[in-house]
């Protein structure tokens, strides 16, 4: 049973959020009126992940995030947004919040979003003392495109970033969203060429790693069957260094967003650009498009 705390000042949006989660028989909700509530609450019985608005009048989202990273940083925390938030959204994650849903598409994104996540923080550590004992390391892989590769390979860096000392909890947590979001952008914007056009209705489904038409029509297809995602790993005492390369046309990286770019929030296509910026250190591009080097300092 995973144990979900709802956070939100607003009655109304409370029973919406709840509603939606209480459909899933393995999710038991309690809820909280506003950050200091929940605090009050997770005092008394820690949650699995906590869903929470983020203008509140009694400590706000981004207080509560920031309150969460001290006493439970084990606990992600996922916003909840809605125009006018963006800017604090946006500081939220840059402190720690693990992702976030826009209100505009909380129906079809929540539940998923939350699997995501709580995948991610389940990850194995029966590797901890030997990966401890790890100085530096580096690893070339090639990949092919396949969706059910992304989820070993982020278990596989989590526990040894968080076996070097290179992130806490909470940070642990959120490498593997940067991870996951850099993945699927090279697999499926990258070497299939699928434009958020025709996944709009599907995407969902797409991050869960679920085959819709469009890509099960391309990967058969001879002029992108035999494209591959190239991972180089640099992993030392002081960082960790992804450097993530598909064999598509790549794209025009001067419009990709700016970190903190506000608009891209409510905005399918700057949804991953936004998370890998906000949880890693360094998010650089190529000049063609299709590489992008993620970096991750030791946090201190």
């Amino acid at each position: 049973m995973t144990n979900i705390l709802v956070v939100d000042d607003s009655a109304v949006d409370r029973r919406i959020v709840g509603g939606l989660l209480e459909q899933r028989p393995d999710f038991q909700v309690s809820y909280a009126e506003d950050g200091t509530d929940a605090l009050r609450k997770m005092e008394q019985s820690r949650p699995d992940i906590v869903v929470t608005d983020i203008n509140m009048p009694a400590k706000n989202g981004l207080e509560l995030v920031r309150a969460m990273r001290i006493h439970y940083a084990g606990v992600p925390v996922i916003l909840i947004t809605g125009q006018g938030s963006e800017e604090m959204a946006v500081q939220a994650l840059e402190h720690g919040a693990a992702s976030y849903v826009p209100k505009v598409i909380l129906r079809e994104t929540l539940i998923n979003t939350i699997d995501d996540v709580l995948a991610l923080t389940q990850a194995k550590r029966s590797y901890g003392r030997l990966v401890g004992s790890i100085d530096r390391t580096e690893f070339d892989l090639t990949l092919e495109n396949d969706p059910a590769l992304f989820d070993p390979f982020i278990d596989l860096f989590q526990q040894i970033l968080y076996g070097m000392g290179l992130c806490d909890d909470t940070d642990r947590f959120r490498v593997g969203m940067a991870l996951k979001e850099a993945l699927s952008n090279a697999l499926y914007r990258g070497n299939l060429e699928i434009g958020f056009e025709q996944t709009r209705g599907s995407f969902d489904e797409l991050m869960a790693g679920e085959e819709i038409a469009v890509v099960r029509e391309r990967l058969v297809q001879p002029e992108f069957a035999g494209r591959r995602i190239h991972v180089h790993v640099h992993i030392d005492s002081g960082q960790a260094v992804f450097v993530i390369r598909d064999d598509g046309r790549g794209f025009d990286t001067t419009r990709r967003p700016s970190k903190g770019d506000l608009g891209s929030l409510e905005a399918d296509t700057g949804r991953g650009i936004v998370l890998m910026q906000a949880f890693m250190d360094e998010v650089k591009y190529n000049d063609r498009g299709n590489e992008v080097t993620l970096v991750k300092y030791r946090r201190q």
